[in-house]
């Protein structure tokens, strides 16, 4: 199995129910390799020009830098905000074992 780039993607969401789905329809996708809801946490923010702050859970994705697009794509569409922020990015290193996971079902 050949194997591509470690990628993340981070995104903050409403409510622990919305960011277990989010995780959960990801990873089902077959785009995402893991999904990791870390929280709750508080968030501070300008909104529509006012300084908000709110208790959100993060979504921490891991990836194989080859579905990143689709799967920030994905991410987007399916998150519970009208903008949600979306951030994929791709990793410097992970050893071997870590690439072949994140590529399972790929190659």
């Amino acid at each position: 199995m050949s194997s591509g780039s470690p990628a993340l993607i981070w995104t903050p969401i409403d409510t622990l129910a919305n960011a277990r789905n989010l995780a959960t329809a990801a990873v089902g996708s077959g785009l995402v390799a893991c999904a990791n809801v870390i929280g709750p946490m508080e968030s501070h923010y300008v909104w529509k020009g006012q300084m908000q702050s709110s208790m959100e859970y993060g979504v921490l994705f891991k990836l194989d830098a080859r579905t990143l697009d689709a799967a920030v794509s994905l991410v987007e569409e399916l998150h519970t905000y009208d903008v949600p922020v979306v951030i994929g990015w791709l990793a410097d290193r992970a050893p071997t074992a870590t690439l072949a996971f994140l590529a399972n079902g790929l190659d």
